[in-house]
């Protein structure tokens, strides 16, 4: 695969074969990240677990401090009351069964995060099929199905994300901007992999964090010294 001036440069300055510390390691990328636009950054966290197994699954929630840099959309299904309080607390969209016709009739996605209260899943489960591929599908390990949507739409407008395994037992998160610099990129990988690490199923044997990689959007990525994990 051929790639371009900025990524080889960013290439240029990671060491080959070296596993850097966490704060050498979110310095470098901060110095890869130097394409015309914002990058992301991004770590990738493979893990010594089967998902195929339910008593190995990992998936959780945390809220991380400097947020993402990204401005989240926010839908909530709930009634009442608690539509009442997502609205205050600022939530984009608002409804309940004329949303899910929206969504099934328009292909309308343009939302980040789905929120719904315990009494409106019945009717969010007709989108399954939908929200579900595209890991929109509101849970309550995530903290998305909860009597408190309030409180859900103050989380994920502040930076709340969600990690899950993958299919081949990666995590894959975001955890900044460019721009946020090497501190503050830090305080939320550290926020992150705190998260995953006391997530870890009593059912895995062996080395829980097999490898654990930091790139931005466009530039290489970084492979981190995950002893310093103790998982």
């Amino acid at each position: 695969m051929k790639h371009g001036k900025k990524y080889n440069d960013g290439v240029k300055l990671i060491e080959n074969g070296k596993f850097y510390d966490v704060n050498e390691a979110v310095e470098v990328a901060v110095k890869t990240g130097t394409a015309k636009f914002d990058e992301t950054v991004e770590i990738h966290v493979r893990l010594g677990v089967d998902s195929r197994h339910a008593d190995q699954q990992v998936r959780g929630a945390v809220v991380l401090p400097n947020g993402t840099g990204k401005t989240v959309r926010t839908l909530v299904f709930a009634k009442g009351d608690k539509a009442d309080a997502a609205k205050e607390a600022g939530s984009d969209f608002v409804g309940a069964e004329e949303l899910v016709t929206k969504i099934q009739n328009e292909n309308w996605l343009d939302f980040d995060v789905v929120i719904a209260s315990p009494d409106m899943m019945g009717v969010v489960g007709r989108l399954g099929k939908v929200l579900g591929p595209r890991g929109l599908m509101p849970t309550p390990k995530a903290g998305t199905v909860t009597p408190d949507v309030a409180k859900a739409v103050t989380e994920a407008k502040a930076g709340k994300i969600e990690y899950r395994l993958d299919k081949t037992n990666i995590i894959h998160c975001p955890i900044g901007k460019v721009s946020f610099g090497a501190e503050k990129l830090q305080e939320n990988f550290d926020t992150l992999m705190n998260a995953i690490v006391k997530a870890k199923p009593a059912a895995t044997k062996g080395q829980y964090i097999k490898s654990c990689t930091i790139a931005t959007t466009m530039g290489p990525g970084i492979k981190l010294n995950v002893s310093k994990f103790g998982a």
